[in-house]
């Protein structure tokens, strides 16, 4: 049984926390080769430890194991001087989880390894000049390196976790898809944002709807939320997701939020209080893959998986049809504007105001942000954006500039309008949301449509359509 049909027949458990259980060990710097705390790296040095903490969650009856490589791109492994170790220590870390695996797997109850993969630490959304300092395409480069070796170790899905930028993790995703048509492999990819409080929004702003409006057109098996907070802070959004996600839904909170006790983080939520949280999950909201992350334990997951088992044979969550939102950094905007229409801001487009024309001339961002607040405070719901000028041949450059500008500082989505496809690509690449696309013909053999539609989809976006 492949893991794409078990979550279709039950809902799964996945593991807990794997720093917890290192941490109990009390390991000296010598065992994780002189890079003390370098939690990833025991999978070189110590398998056994890693393998044996993998053990004690499929003893309590967990259907999936975790790898213990979320801080093994190489991004992160560099910090240690270990980069260039990145695809090996991944592809070891999946061969761990599938000996303890195999361990436990039985014909009517299969378990399975998801690969983790977590953030870089970058923040390509963000002005931050060393935070936002990396592009799409290095992102993508570097999860593609980390997604191959742990498709080549064998791991049964990937789990993208605790991402805090829309842009990273939709990168993520992209890198996770190629890899796994590049190995021939079904590989179930997960999607996990983290929202860091009860108000349902990550790091940089994005809410839960607009989050899952960017998701819902990526190559994903399944959306879900984890780490940041405990079960409860989670319920608005995770009844938001569950309502709405066309997706397989997944759930993977702390042990109730973190206490500074002594200058430690220490989570207090018992496991028959968490146990009783994901069971409601899942009986109210149809969630479909339950787990635990910082601050839990196999006894917390041991009484996950009995509530959990208690529930099998009830109806499964009816998935609605993907939504046809939009999206901005910030917030979700349907296309189906109810009351209609949905209003395009126009007043962007330096090929039908003057004044557009001239500040893009002068590179007055600040004064096109104006013009683009005022748009919205008017009543757009979406702005088009052109910024094709004859006197300037660095379109791709204004046009990747001002939707990353846009993205920071307004909240309504954009439409990227532009005759040129690498313009097009380069701001898709750029805005953290799901843009429209102005737009495809079948002029000229329909050459055009032939470059800019595989953009689109790639990126999730939508498309204007002209019957020219």
């Amino acid at each position: 049984m492949t893991f794409r049909e078990a979550v279709a027949r039950r809902v799964l458990v996945f593991d807990g926390a794997m720093g917890t259980q290192i941490q109990r060990h009390q390991l000296k710097a010598a065992e994780y080769g002189g890079k003390e705390g370098a939690n990833d790296l025991l999978v070189l040095t110590r398998p056994d430890i890693v393998e044996e903490i993998h053990a004690r969650y499929l003893a309590v009856g967990c259907d999936v194991v975790e790898t213990n490589t979320f801080g093994s791109s190489r991004l992160k492994l560099d910090e240690y001087g270990l980069g260039h170790r990145t695809w090996e220590v991944n592809f070891k870390a999946a061969i761990t989880a599938r000996r303890a695996v195999e361990r436990f797997s039985t014909p009517d109850r299969p378990r399975f390894v998801a690969g983790s993969i977590g953030p870089t630490g970058m923040l390509p959304s963000s002005s931050d000049p060393a935070l936002g300092n990396i592009t799409a395409d290095a992102l993508e480069r570097i999860f593609r390196e980390q997604a191959k070796g742990l498709v080549e170790g064998g791991v049964d899905a990937l789990i993208i976790e605790t991402q805090q930028d829309i842009l990273e993790l939709r990168a993520a995703v992209l890198a996770a898809d190629a890899i796994r048509k590049e190995c021939l492999r079904d590989v179930f990819v997960i999607a996990q944002p983290t929202l860091i409080d009860a108000n349902g929004r990550m790091l940089l702003g994005t809410d839960v709807a607009s989050a899952l409006a960017t998701l819902e057109r990526l190559p994903v098996d399944a959306i879900g939320l984890n780490c940041s907070t405990g079960p409860e802070e989670m319920r608005a959004s995770v009844k938001a997701l569950a309502e709405r996600c066309s997706h397989y839904v997944s759930v993977l909170p702390n042990a109730g939020m973190p206490e500074n006790v002594d200058g430690q983080a220490v989570y207090k939520l018992s496991p028959a209080a968490l146990a009783e949280a994901l069971a409601g999950f899942v009986r109210e909201y149809g969630v479909d893959m339950v787990g635990g992350c910082c601050g839990t334990t196999p006894e917390h997951l041991r009484a996950v998986v009995e509530r959990i088992r208690a529930l099998e044979g009830a109806p499964r969550r009816v998935r609605p049809r993907p939504a046809t939102d939009l999206s901005s950094a910030m917030k979700a905007v349907p296309l189906a504007m109810e009351p209609r229409p949905l209003v395009v801001g126009e007043r962007l487009n330096a090929q039908g105001s003057r004044k557009v024309k001239e500040l893009l001339l002068a590179d007055d961002y600040a004064g096109l942000l104006q013009i683009a607040r005022g748009q919205v405070e008017a009543g757009a719901h979406v702005l088009d954006v052109c910024v094709a000028l004859n006197e300037r041949d660095d379109e791709g450059a204004q046009m990747r500039a001002l939707a990353k500008l846009l993205a920071q500082s307004v909240d309504a989505p954009l439409m990227i309008d532009s005759t040129e496809p690498d313009v097009v690509e380069g701001a898709l690449k750029v805005y953290p949301g799901r843009c429209i696309v102005n737009s495809v013909n079948l002029e000229k053999g329909g050459e055009r449509v032939r470059k800019v539609l595989p953009l689109v989809r790639r990126n999730g976006a939508a498309v204007v359509a002209m019957t020219i």
